[in-house]
């Protein structure tokens, strides 16, 4: 029997099956074998092989090929991976100015793992209820370095629901992976376009000006003009997983746009002679914002500084 993984609990996998059952799954003991050095071997969004066993349950004994995924460093600092979703159409990525502050260097990871696995991203800009005129002007700039590079961006209030009829008609009959730092408030959003849904919110710290993790686990939910938004959990930090660092500029779009005309095939961009990128940064053609996070990932010896702001 196949079918499509839809949530995620760590132990148990819950999965649609091709004739709309829903069975609890478990992982056959023999899969963990394979060599995947992930911190899961299944995901939420893989299309699975199911054996049922006599209770109702079952055992998954297989992984269908993935068309792609997203992938970041395990938080637990082990050499592993933790694959947050598979088989998505598109990643939206949830960015807050204020309450809480989402920084470009955590933007700029997460555009470069996407780049990196063929993913295209949608920047979606929330709580812009809550911003004075400085953020607001802050934002706007951020909005157009980032259409300018190629992304679509999209300004929301899940909170009033402004802008949240353009963010729904992005989503029609499409897998779209919701993420962002922990309080940016991807749970109000799902609850803005599946009301049925009543996610758990919370408060951000005004010690911290942070949020809590109030999603624990991934999960895909329908939506009802088609498609599926993939909830997931919270992250504070992106570690970008096995990207070498020859092949990093060209998952930054304007970066690689630029590095044709490098003298040097193998130039880094940091230092070498007639480096067309590092001209493109002089007369700010590439915004120093973007070279700064592409040169925190190049060095990438300290893990705590994929969490800083630029």
């Amino acid at each position: 029997m196949h079918g499509l993984v839809i949530k995620n609990t760590g132990s148990w996998y819950t999965v649609k099956t091709d004739d709309g059952r829903i069975v609890e799954s478990k992982v056959k003991g023999t899969f963990r074998l394979k060599g995947i050095r992930s911190t899961s071997p299944v995901v939420v969004g893989d299309r699975v092989h199911l054996v049922i066993n006599t209770e109702g349950t079952a055992f998954i004994s297989d992984i269908e090929d993935r068309r792609n995924y997203i992938i970041r460093k395990s938080s637990n600092l082990s050499k592993q991976s933790h694959i947050i979703a598979a088989n998505i159409d598109q990643a939206l990525l949830v960015v807050t100015i204020n309450y809480p502050h989402t920084s470009t260097v955590f933007i700029d990871r997460f555009l470069a793992s996407a780049e990196a696995y063929r993913i295209p991203v949608v920047l979606v800009f929330n709580k812009t209820d809550l911003l004075n005129t400085d953020e607001m002007r802050y934002q706007q700039m951020l909005i157009t370095l980032y259409q300018t590079i190629g992304y679509h961006c999209v300004a929301v209030s899940a909170e009033t629901g402004a802008g949240m009829q353009t963010l729904q008609a992005l989503l029609v009959g499409k897998v779209s992976l919701l993420s962002g730092n922990s309080g940016v408030g991807k749970s109000t959003l799902i609850n803005r376009l599946l009301p049925d849904a009543h996610l758990r919110t919370a408060e951000i710290s005004d010690a911290h000006n942070a949020g809590t993790h109030t999603t624990t686990f991934s999960e895909m939910l329908q939506l009802p003009e088609g498609g599926y938004v993939i909830d997931t959990p919270g992250i504070k930090g992106f570690g970008t997983f096995d990207i070498e660092k020859e092949e990093l500029g060209s998952y930054f779009k304007e970066i690689f746009e630029f590095s044709k005309d490098c003298r040097f095939n193998n130039c880094t961009h940091t230092h070498e002679p007639g480096c067309a990128v590092l001209r493109a940064v002089e007369n700010h053609y590439i915004s120093e914002s973007r070279y700064l996070s592409y040169l925190n990932m190049l060095e990438d010896k300290d893990e705590r500084k994929y969490r800083e702001a630029y």
